[in-house]
């Protein structure tokens, strides 16, 4: 299967960037390669791409769609929390870093990879298949109140505790090894009222166990919270979220940065000297036309939120 993924807010993204010619930029999340295809058009041999992805089929796709491009190009195996070795490979300050989060299309429609609610396939669902915990582990071996903490947390499902409920039962009879058969204990989980509004009954769900198996959330803390450091004066980090969860986190380290006195509210004046090092390129996350969500339905909740380093 090819590794196709439809780049979301692609020209807002390029536009957010500023990208100059002989700079160096960091897609910390390259998956086919779609974003890191409009940075290299827009770099000269002297510009130079640090690719990062968890998932090695990602890299290996961005790799040869991005082989005809002049610019230097390299390719890191790691998380994009990892700032040490996004860091080794750049050399130096860059001018713009790139987020795409969540999971890609590929992923999604490739059924091996056990990530869909849709096709039956194994449960897996890791990016970075040299991790260890799967979703197999999670819905076989978590207790009934840590899926259900995970499931209402990190799914915001408000049948967490019913669905944990059924997993518990259906599992006590054989493991659930599929996600076909997943799905079908969560849709009888759900009652048949609550099933006909909505999205799909398992889509919640899914997202929760696809978080808690990858960490995203705690990577994307780190992440934001140390990745605008590597940038020099002028340089952006623009980061594309999918659900509240992400946007939740990207906005607080966002506010963090740009108001990070410590200060107890009730002092006249700040004595802590912290100072802002950004600032906000967009007051609103930027979100995605109607036209681009009529022809890639995935991109509906998609937010846009750019700093700029001081």
């Amino acid at each position: 299967m090819e590794f196709e993924h439809v780049p979301v807010l692609f020209n807002e993204v390029m536009e957010a960037l500023d990208i100059k010619p002989d700079g160096i930029y960091v897609d910390g999340t390259v998956g086919g390669g779609g974003h890191s295809s409009g940075i290299c058009q827009r770099l000269t041999e002297g510009g130079l791409l640090i690719a990062v992805d968890r998932d090695r089929e990602a890299l290996a796709a961005a790799e040869k769609r991005l082989e005809e491009y002049s610019c230097e190009k390299r390719f890191v195996h790691a998380n994009y929390s990892d700032v040490e070795a996004i860091a080794e490979a750049a050399g130096k300050k860059v001018q713009g870093i790139l987020l795409d989060l969540g999971v890609s299309s590929y992923q999604l429609d490739n059924p091996e990879r056990g990530f869909s609610y849709m096709q039956d396939a194994p449960l897996d669902m890791r990016m970075d298949d040299s991790d260890r915990l799967t979703a197999y582990d999670i819905v076989n071996g978590y207790s009934k109140d840590e899926l259900t903490r995970m499931i209402r947390e990190y799914g915001e499902e408000r049948w967490a505790s019913r669905i944990a409920e059924f997993i518990v039962r259906e599992r006590a009879e054989s493991p659930i090894d599929s996600t076909g058969r997943l799905t079908e204990i969560i849709k009888a989980a759900i009652p048949a009222k609550a099933r006909r509004t909505g999205p799909h009954p398992a889509k919640r769900t899914f997202q929760a166990i696809r978080i808690e198996v990858n960490d995203e959330l705690g990577h994307l803390r780190e992440a934001v919270e140390k990745l605008p450091d590597l940038l020099e004066s002028g340089g952006r980090i623009a980061i594309i979220t999918f659900h509240s969860l992400e946007d939740r986190i990207v906005k607080t380290e966002f506010e963090r940065r740009l108001d990070p006195c410590t200060c107890p509210k009730d002092f006249p004046v700040c004595v802590c000297g912290k100072v802002a090092d950004v600032k906000r390129v967009t007051r609103k996350p930027i979100a995605p036309s109607e036209k681009e969500t009529e022809t890639n339905p995935r991109a509906r909740s998609a937010k846009l939120r750019v700093l700029e380093k001081l």
